[in-house]
C-alpha cells in the first residue's frame, strides 16, 4: 500500500515534467539516478547478499527490462497521450493480466473471490477507458491502448521477478533490475537526442522525486511485500494507485473528473475488497502456486524482495 502510494504519484509528476523533456529521456534519467542510489546502498550495506547466480542474474535483467524498460516506455507515452487519471485509473487491468499470465506460466488455480474482485475492478478500468475515448478522441484513446500494454509488460514482471529472487534481498535484487532498466532506458532515449535540453529547476526536482521516491522507495517497498504474497495479490493491492492517482491528477495538474471516471474508481475499490478477502479469512497461508515462498522466508530470514508511476 505504501508502494501503491508513492507511484500513483508518478503519473501526475511525469505530465507535468513531459512539457520539458521527452517521454523515453524521462526513464532514462529516473532510472539511472535510481540505478546510481541502489548502487551505493548495495556497496555500503554491511550485510551485503550473496551474488546472484548467472541465471538469477539473467533472469533479474529480463524481469528489469521488462518491468522497467518496456513498461515505462509504454507509460511514459501512454500518459503523454492520454491523461494522467486515465493512467492511474487502468492500473486496475494489471491483476487480471498477472493472474493471466500466472494461469499460463505455473497452472495456479485462483480463489474464487480474487477473481470476482479482479474482473470487478477491470469492468471500472473500462468505463475510464471508454471516457477517455469520448472526452478525447482517437489520440487519449491510443494512449489509454499503450498503458493497457504496459499491463502485460508489467506481469511478465512480476511473474519472472518472484521467480528469480529467491534467496535475494529486496535492494539486491531492485538493483540488478533497476540496472537493466535505465540501460535499456539510455539506449532508446537516444531516438530523442536531438530534442535534449537543460530542463527547468521544477523539472529537474520532479525527477530526483520520481528517482527517490517512485522508483527506488516504491520498488523496494513493492518487492518487500511481494515476496510474501502471491503476485497477483500483490498487483491487486495497487489497485489503489487510481484512488491516490487520480486525487493528484486534479490537485497537481489541475485535471477535471467526469462521472464516468468517479464511477470507475468506486467499482475499482470494490474489487480491491472482494479480491483481500479470500486472503483476510486465511492470515498466514500461502497460495498453492506461490512457488517456494516460505522456502524463501526460512532461507533468508528477514530478507525483502521486488515491480506503474
Amino acid at each position: 500500500m505504501a508502494a501503491a502510494l508513492f507511484w500513483s504519484s508518478s503519473y501526475a509528476v511525469t505530465k507535468r515534467v513531459l512539457d520539458d523533456v521527452g517521454p523515453l529521456s524521462i526513464g532514462a534519467v529516473r532510472f539511472t539516478l535510481a540505478a546510481l542510489l541502489l548502487g551505493g546502498i548495495v556497496r555500503l550495506s554491511r550485510n551485503r547478499p550473496a551474488r546472484p547466480d548467472p541465471r538469477q542474474r539473467r533472469q533479474l535483467y529480463l524481469s528489469g527490462f521488462l518491468g522497467i524498460t518496456v513498461y515505462f516506455i509504454l507509460e511514459n507515452v501512454g500518459v503523454d497521450l492520454s491523461a494522467a487519471s486515465d493512467a492511474s485509473l487502468i492500473v486496475a487491468t494489471y491483476p487480471l493480466m498477472t493472474m493471466l499470465v500466472e494461469l499460463v506460466v505455473f497452472r495456479i488455480r485462483m480463489p474464487l473471490l480474487r477473481v470476482a474482485g479482479v474482473l470487478v475492478a477491470t469492468l471500472g478500468a473500462f468505463l475510464v477507458v471508454r471516457n477517455g475515448a469520448e472526452v478525447g478522441g482517437s489520440s487519449r484513446w491510443l494512449g489509454d491502448v499503450l498503458l493497457l500494454l504496459g499491463g502485460l509488460a508489467w506481469a511478465g514482471y512480476n511473474v519472472l521477478g518472484k521467480r528469480a529472487s529467491a534467496g535475494q534481498d529486496a535492494v539486491g535484487v531492485t538493483y540488478y533490475q533497476t540496472l537493466a532498466g535505465a540501460a535499456g532506458f539510455l539506449l532508446a532515449s537516444l531516438l530523442e537526442a536531438d530534442d535534449w535540453r537543460m530542463p527547468g529547476a521544477t523539472a529537474s526536482s520532479l525527477l530526483v522525486y520520481l528517482a527517490v521516491a517512485c522508483s527506488v522507495g516504491g520498488f523496494l517497498l513493492y518487492n518487500y511485500g511481494l515476496r510474501r504474497m502471491a503476485s497477483s495479490v500483490a498487483v491487486n493491492i495497487l489497485n489503489l494507485v487510481p484512488v491516490f492517482g487520480v486525487i493528484g491528477a486534479v490537485v497537481i495538474n489541475g485535471e477535471s473528473i467526469r462521472l464516468a471516471q468517479v464511477t470507475g474508481g468506486v467499482i475499482i475499490v470494490a474489487g480491491v475488497a472482494l479480491g483481500m478477502i479470500e486472503r483476510g479469512h486465511r492470515p498466514g497461508r500461502e497460495p498453492a502456486g506461490d512457488h517456494g515462498a516460505p522456502r524463501i522466508r526460512r532461507a533468508a530470514p528477514g530478507a525483502t524482495t521486488r515491480s506503474r508511476a
